[in-house]
């Protein structure tokens, strides 16, 4: 895929939200822009804003996939645009491996997130919230859309035997992700490994396993040693 290509398909995916501030879930701006100061200000003065920032380059490169889930997320929020503050916007470039490289489940805890596929043939879904925990999927391949709800778990997986490459919109400068198996096993300090045995149905031993497996501390949790 050239790069025009590519920046045309992202530009094409976020111009409704940059259209459209005042529907972004950010509070909208009270003044034109707001860029990110360096040394403490909240706001630069507007006379010193200059074009890097509201710019940023090499999106169009791909990105590793060498890791255990086989994908890369790039995230552009306004720490690497700093113009992006207050503006209620973001976007990413996701990266996934051949055959099963996967953006596992996570949720976005102030932002919906609308997700174009430029290369490759995606499943994604989400899960609606308690108590029905439905599963709303599909098939994607490029030039389709699909849009993720605000908070709502979501996830893309690679089912094609090539790479994939899609570029997500997020209505808000700072989305923020939260990985379900990361903070749930990976967590510091640990959450009670009780707690997860019941809450999964799981052995307690297989729960040890898991928070070894995500990086997080094994054994008790920080309430144990109270009276």
């Amino acid at each position: 895929m050239s790069a025009y290509r590519f920046l045309l398909s992202a530009f094409t995916l976020l111009l409704p939200l940059a259209s459209s501030p005042a529907s972004a879930y950010d509070p909208s701006p009270l003044q034109d822009f707001c860029v990110v100061f360096v040394n403490g200000k909240f706001c630069k003065d507007p006379k010193l804003a200059a074009a890097n920032d509201f710019s940023f380059s090499g999106l169009n490169i791909p990105r590793s996939t060498a890791n255990r889930v086989g994908s890369n997320v790039t995230l552009l929020n306004a720490d690497q645009i700093p113009g992006l503050n207050t503006m209620g916007i973001s976007m990413a470039r996701i990266d996934y491996a051949p055959n099963g490289g996967l953006n596992p489940p996570h949720t976005h805890p102030r932002a919906t997130e609308i997700l174009l596929v430029l290369e490759g043939t995606l499943a994604v879904g989400f899960v609606t919230s308690n108590p029905d925990n439905r599963l709303i999927t599909k098939v994607l391949y490029p030039g389709d859309v699909f849009v993720f709800p605000i908070g709502l778990i979501h996830f893309q997986v690679n089912i094609g035997q090539a790479s994939a490459v899609a570029v997500a919109g997020l209505s808000s400068q700072n989305p923020g992700a939260i990985t379900i198996a990361n903070a749930v096993f990976g967590s510091n300090p640990p959450i009670n490994p009780d707690v997860l045995a019941k809450a999964f149905q799981l052995d307690k031993n297989i729960v040890y396993y898991l928070q070894k497996q995500f990086g997080g501390s094994v054994g008790q949790g920080p309430w144990d040693d109270m009276p």
